[in-house]
């Protein structure tokens, strides 16, 4: 008898359920519902509920790669008008499992987008970014995104290599020994392509110039970016330039007599008689382009990458105290050749070797494309006139 009642009851409730789809099968009725959530989440989310995370090998005391970027993050929330409260910074991270913790305590966190803003980062982000498609992950530096299968990763990077060739062009004038130096993080692509470009901007304007290199294997340590930089000088460089983090290659240049090409920060407050100029990325164009681009319901770009054109990398003002006559001059000149497209950084003739003995020939005439292709640095040859200090 209970059978019948709940099978009389169930014969009920379909009718019922019919009725109220207007004759449409319950599929349908059921497709209809999904596509307008679909719908409904890609419209975008208003900036008051949006929630921004970001993670930092750093912090923004080191006056340098972190601070920079966090200068970005200021600029994007004065453009779009964003809370502190809807902005939560990892500070400190390190490029291990800790990047993992952190990416996972953003996401519950309820963060809507998240920057991770250095290399080692990379193969947390694909990971987490994976277990999360409703989150929008983006990576500094890298390039894994265009391949890795994931709507909700992307890549982002400036063309550095551009306003190094500039600052290079300050150190070649300055040099009176002819002989440069580079504190340089790691042997990577994007610290090879940043070296070699700030050699070539020195060697455009003096010919006889060479550089030497030596690896610090970090990112950010004041200790050992003094040191490295402390025996560049005992070396014979009157000039050193850094693709490090912290201002101790400015300080110790200062120290020592010799003079510094930083990056990141204007650096000539920490070491007014040795600063000339600074390489920098405006962090905060492209981390308003994303933001907005969510709030939106907008795509963000797989591979983000702009330069000297859209001043997405710029230079610090120059030190004209002690900087050589005609810099200024020097540099405007092939800023506007870069932008124009007359003057290509990597051009020909050309030739370098790689890490693993890979040899390259640029032919005159022609020039290596330099972030055309992905938004991570590629270049990682190591060209005569340029010699990494072992």
């Amino acid at each position: 008898m209970k059978k019948k009642i709940l099978s009389t009851l169930l014969c009920a409730a379909m009718a019922v359920s019919m009725l109220a789809g207007c004759g449409k099968p319950a599929a349908e009725t059921s497709s209809t519902d999904s596509g307008d959530k679909k719908k409904e989440a890609s419209a975008g989310i208003t900036k008051e509920d949006i929630k921004i995370g970001f993670v930092h090998v750093s912090d923004a005391s080191d006056m340098g790669y972190t601070y920079n970027h966090d200068l970005g993050t200021k600029e994007m929330q004065k453009t779009l008008g964003i809370s502190d409260d809807q902005i939560i910074n990892k500070f400190n991270v390190p490029e291990g499992a800790e990047c993992d913790t952190a990416l996972r305590e953003l996401v519950d966190a309820g963060c809507n987008i998240i920057f991770a803003t250095s290399f080692g980062f990379e193969d947390y982000v694909k990971e987490v970014a994976s277990e999360y498609p409703d989150v929008q992950f983006c990576h500094a530096t890298g390039y894994q995104a265009k391949d890795s299968g994931l709507d909700n990763m992307h890549n982002y990077f400036a063309s550095i290599y551009e306003a190094r060739y500039l600052a290079g062009i300050a150190a070649g004038l300055k040099t009176e020994s002819n002989h440069i130096g580079y504190v340089a993080a790691f042997p990577f692509a994007e610290v090879i392509s940043g070296y070699t470009s700030f050699y070539l901007g020195a060697r455009s304007v003096n010919p006889d110039v060479t550089m030497d290199i030596m690896y610090t294997n970090s990112w950010n340590d004041p200790t050992i970016e003094s040191q490295v930089a402390k025996a560049l000088i005992e070396r014979g460089c009157d000039v050193v330039s850094q693709h490090s983090d912290s201002t101790a290659p400015a300080t110790t240049a200062e120290e020592y007599g010799a003079y510094q090409v930083g990056y990141n920060n204007d650096m000539i407050e920490a070491a007014p008689k040795a600063s000339l100029i600074s390489a920098r990325i405006d962090w905060g164009i492209y981390v308003t382009e994303a933001v907005k681009d969510v709030i939106d319901g907008k795509e963000i770009p797989v591979d983000w990458c702009k330069g000297l054109a859209d001043d997405a990398v710029y230079l610090s003002p120059l030190n004209k105290d002690i900087a050589a006559e005609g810099t200024q001059e020097a540099i405007d000149k092939a800023a506007e050749e870069i932008k124009s497209g007359e003057l290509q950084v990597f051009a020909g003739p050309l030739t370098g070797t790689n890490p693993d003995g890979e040899k390259i020939d640029i032919a005159k005439g022609d020039y290596y494309k330099e972030q055309v292709d992905q938004s991570a640095p590629s270049w990682n040859y190591i060209i005569d006139g340029c010699n990494v200090i072992e």
